[in-house]
């Protein structure tokens, strides 16, 4: 089985248009609509003012009941075809990785030390079996690495070209079924069954098949139903008044206001707020469980960041040389230099850079060169030059190498080297070290380096109220140093599953909100305690199943970026619902004054809009109402551009946008609609 990402999505895909619109039929079953009340009671009343416009076929009114109707049944339909939409670039995106499956055949093992092999198809597969995977192989299922250790080249999941190591026993043990070994030779154990692999679930997550609605969501729904009903109320009794007044109101008509006045704007895109938010995550290639978690990441108030790879490059550079006391450092810097020539990966391009600034190294002209490529197994890489062998590796690896060439039994390290490795490795830093022939040189040091901007990066979420732990096994004084230099507000240093997972509690003990990632085992427990737990993709099956949020790129740094989708779904759904309640409030004033300005001419002081008539302005309102669902339906797929800020803030702009601009388009939209129906006798 062979996979690749799907490309991306226009926000308007034609074939998603076109199945969207049919999808909208569909969804009219009441057993759907049900799901959104609203929706559900402006179907209800389309029908009942389609049975009374067929009942009163020919009447005074009937050329705007018929309109009426025709609107209302649009109101819906354009409801249903939002969010059709929303679920139809989720489906899209999970066709495009089903399609990209294709037949991978296992070579199943009796057990870790067989060396034969049955071929068989990768479906035939089960939970506990063992597959031999070499050189050149693809994966045929997800699995952790029992034996052996590889490279595996991850890129058709993650997009990354750079293989990752897989071995047995760590926590880099987890192999995702259609990756594909590169290098030497691993057993794995399958852990799912057919159709439970990690590509078939994140198929599922990305359709949105099991969406749940969020502990916000449910409270707004029952706000948009309490507020209808008070509509309804309303509506009830304006019978009443206009007999009192002499006035006579079609049933039709105050259908119609009914469904203009209910919060219909944000209860017909509710729906494709929530999963357009799973779905801008998607983009960023991290794949949420639920959309639940996308909305808790947005009230996240702390955030746990992991050192290494997030506040730090992860690919170290090489900031000095540690020659030993019988070398001279400039041995030391070229025999770094000629091991690293063929060395593409960071580190052995900032050891040239370095030797390069120090020394002004170049590379020599004569000799054959015989480069010797970075093995899992062997842990060191180099270079054969003029008959002498230098390699640069983990220190165990090189003191083992070196006591072989000198026919020596392997034993301890030098006390000297030993100091030099640990002096590198206090400031928190990775210590290589360097051997020429049976002779050892000395070591280079490889330190963590602060990301560029993150200082800025986490000023920024300090002034949306989110603290920044960084959690570190360094000592506390590295620990310390790094903190300071990064610009975090606390870290955790030496950390273990259980300083974590209580630091997590104590957190939410206070009534914080909490997000972090891990890719470990012994990052299982806190990512099932976190409120938004985000596993790394290349992490253990543990860590997947644990957390709530899985990243296909294995960046944690995307802790950020999920942090500000989650506030961006919040905010669009602040908005619009600020919109739609502000909308319900101008339609009300600018509806009313002209349904009795005939019966109460002191109503002309209300009248502002000067609407042509009754029958017009009712049918201007249904018109706009609907209308404007279709307007704002970019706007719910794509989101309320965020703009990291304190809350009062946010509040104050969303009022003057959302707020004073649902107030004001109502009444030159209506204002608008009226002109064109008077003008056309539709009314």
């Amino acid at each position: 089985m062979s996979i690749h990402r799907p490309k991306e999505l226009s926000l308007f895909d034609a074939a998603i248009l076109g199945q969207a619109a049919r999808d909208a039929v569909v969804k009219l079953d009441p057993r759907q609509l049900i799901k959104n009340p609203v929706m559900f009671a402006t179907g209800l009343v389309a029908v009942l003012s389609t049975a009374l416009t067929i009942r009163d076929a020919g009447s005074e009114h009937f050329a705007v009941m018929v309109q009426i109707s025709a609107w209302l049944w649009f109101t819906v339909l354009f409801a249903n075809f939002a969010e059709a939409i929303a679920e139809g670039r989720g489906k899209a995106q999970a066709a495009a990785l089903r399609g990209t499956k294709s037949s991978a055949v296992a070579k199943k093992v009796a057990s870790v030390e067989a060396r034969d092999f049955q071929t068989l198809p990768a479906e035939k597969l089960k939970a506990g079996d063992l597959v031999v995977c070499e050189a050149g192989d693809v994966i045929p299922g997800d699995g952790d690495v029992v034996a052996g250790i590889a490279t595996v080249d991850e890129s058709a999941i993650t997009g990354e070209s750079a293989p990752v190591i897989r071995e047995s026993g760590g926590d880099r043990s987890a192999v995702t079924g259609g990756t594909r070994v590169v290098s030497d030779r691993i057993v794995v154990q399958i852990t799912t069954n057919p159709g439970e692999s990690f590509l078939d679930r994140m198929i599922a997550l990305v359709e949105g098949a099991k969406r749940q609605k969020t502990p916000n969501e449910i409270a707004l729904t029952i706000l948009l139903v309490g507020m209808s009903l008070i509509f309804l109320i309303v509506v009830a009794t304006l019978p009443g008044w206009a007999s009192y007044s002499g006035t006579a109101i079609p049933m039709v008509f105050l259908i119609a206001l009914f469904v203009t006045l209910i919060p219909t704007t944000i209860g017909g895109l509710l729906s494709a707020i929530g999963i357009a938010g799973m779905d801008r995550l998607v983009k960023f290639n991290v794949i949420s469980k639920s959309g639940r978690s996308v909305e808790a990441a947005g009230d996240i108030d702390v955030l746990l960041l992991d050192k290494t790879g997030t506040i730090t490059l992860g690919a170290r550079q090489a900031a000095e040389f540690l020659p030993l006391s019988n070398v001279n450092e400039r041995d030391l810097a070229e025999a770094a230099y000629l091991s690293s020539l063929a060395d593409d990966t960071p580190e052995g391009k900032s050891i040239i850079a370095l030797a390069k600034s120090r020394f002004g190294l170049t590379e020599p002209k004569n000799g054959a060169m015989t480069f010797i490529p970075f093995s899992a197994h062997t842990r060191m890489s180099g270079v054969d030059f003029e008959g002498t062998e230098i390699r640069k590796g983990a220190s165990d690896s090189i003191t083992a190498y070196v006591a072989e060439k000198a026919g020596r039994t392997p034993g301890g390290i030098p006390k000297e080297l030993v100091l030099a490795v640990e002096r590198v490795a206090k400031v928190g830093g990775t210590p290589l070290v360097v051997a020429k022939g049976d002779r050892l040189l000395g070591v280079i040091h490889l330190k963590d380096i602060i990301k560029p901007g993150i200082r800025e990066r986490f000023a920024t979420l300090r002034a949306m109220g989110i603290k920044t732990v960084m959690i570190t096994g360094d000592n506390p004084l590295t620990a310390a140093a790094i903190a300071a230099e990064a610009g975090v507000d606390d870290f955790l240093a030496e950390a273990t599953p259980e300083k974590k997972l209580e630091l997590i509690r104590d957190y939410q003990k206070g009534g914080r909100l909490v997000a972090m990632c891990g890719d470990g085992s012994n990052d299982a427990p806190a990512l099932a305690q976190a409120d938004v737990g985000v596993a790394m993709n290349t992490g253990t099956q543990a860590a997947r199943e644990a957390g709530n949020m899985v990243d296909l790129d294995s960046d944690p740094t995307k802790l950020i970026e999920i942090v500000m989708i989650g506030k961006q779904l919040l905010m669009s759904r602040g908005s619009l619902t600020t919109f739609s309640i502000a909308n319900d409030v101008a339609k009300y004033f600018a509806i009313i004054p002209a349904l009795f300005l005939a019966s109460y001419p002191q109503l002309q002081a209300l009248n502002v809009m000067n609407l042509a008539s009754p029958q017009s302005a009712i049918l201007s309102a249904i018109i706009f109402n609907a209308l404007i669902i279709i307007a704002l339906i970019p706007l719910a797929l794509k989101g309320v551009k965020y703009r990291p800020a304190s809350a009062e803030t946010l509040l104050r702009r969303n009022l003057l946008v959302y707020g004073v601009g649902g107030l004001a388009v109502p009444f030159i939209g209506i204002k608008v609609i009226d002109v064109l129906v008077a003008t056309l006798g539709l009314a």
